[in-house]
């Protein structure tokens, strides 16, 4: 019995030293995982830091990237400006104004359709149709004071009531009509500008049968080419209300009894009919005028 405890006592103090480089063996093992992981969480920790400070400097690098392209847009807009702005001031100057078509045109045009036709298609092509230049003469006296382009939305109804500005038909109505006119809001209801018109009509029906054609008489006021600026643009025509031109053939009219003719309106009646070429200098039109006028046959009064 006391040999088996002897013997049992040997054993505990051989299997003691065992376990306990086990436990040694075990503890650095734990140290040994505990150091790998806490390397790998520093090494994760890197990583994520270093992808952190590079989407920072992605992030820094896009919005200079950006900030540059603002700059470099907000610069081109600003230069773009400054051209469109100096572009402008030179229109301005010159009297030209650019349509939303991009068309050049005299200022006066402006962005109205039915003004720019009436710029593009009719105003300074020279005529020679007896009618058509009666109701040009009528119609500037209408617009005396008041806006071309009133005028010309209303033509359409000024040739309905005076007959197409037939200067027969129209030297021939009496009061009934001058009252009908006079109730018409599709005209201009001036007593006096439409009974000028009747009057000029009766003189009108005298110039053709002494001269041969109203276009005749008129075009024999042709200006000189000492009369004419050398250079047209906005500030020039706004001197050129009246001419030496536009005053003899007021004198003339007023002389054979014609009303609502002065110099200015005179003037008006001679750009309009092509006697001129006021297109200013860069209007698009102004050369397209030019060759019509080379190629017109000015009418010639009767011998």
């Amino acid at each position: 019995m006391v040999e088996r405890t002897k013997s049992a006592a040997k054993t505990k103090s051989a299997e003691t030293p065992k376990d306990a480089a086990k436990a040694k063996d075990a503890a650095m093992t734990k140290d040994a995982a505990k150091t790998k992981s806490a390397a790998k969480a520093k090494s994760a920790a890197k990583a994520k830091s270093a992808a952190k400070a590079k989407d920072v400097a992605k992030t820094k690098s896009a919005e200079t990237t950006k900030s540059a392209a603002k700059a470099k847009s907000a610069a081109k807009t600003k230069d773009a400006a400054k051209t469109k702005d100096a572009a402008k001031t030179k229109d301005a100057a010159s009297g030209v104004h650019v349509g939303e078509d991009g068309v050049h045109r005299c200022w006066w045009a402006g962005d109205d359709p039915e003004y720019q036709r009436y710029h593009d298609e009719e105003w300074a092509l020279p005529m020679g149709d007896d009618r058509r230049l009666f109701e040009k003469i009528c119609l500037e006296g209408f617009q005396a004071g008041l806006s071309w382009l009133t005028i010309l939305r209303k033509r359409p109804r000024f040739r309905e009531v005076f007959y197409d500005f037939d200067r027969e038909r129209v030297a021939a109505m009496g009061e009934d009509e001058i009252a009908r006119l006079l109730a018409d809001p599709g005209i201009i209801r001036h007593r006096g500008k439409i009974e000028a018109t009747i009057g000029n009509a009766r003189r009108a029906c005298d110039l053709a049968e002494e001269f041969g054609s109203l276009a005749a008489f008129f075009w024999g006021f042709e200006p000189p080419a000492s009369e004419r600026p050398r250079l047209l643009t906005r500030a020039t025509l706004g001197a050129l209300s009246q001419t030496p031109t536009s005053k003899a053939l007021s004198r003339e009219l007023k002389r054979r009894g014609w009303r609502f003719v002065g110099p200015t309106t005179c003037y008006a009646f001679i750009q309009a009919m092509g006697m001129v070429n006021d297109h200013v200098r860069d209007c698009e039109v102004r050369s397209r005028v030019s060759e019509a006028r080379a190629a017109f046959a000015v009418p010639r009064r009767r011998a």
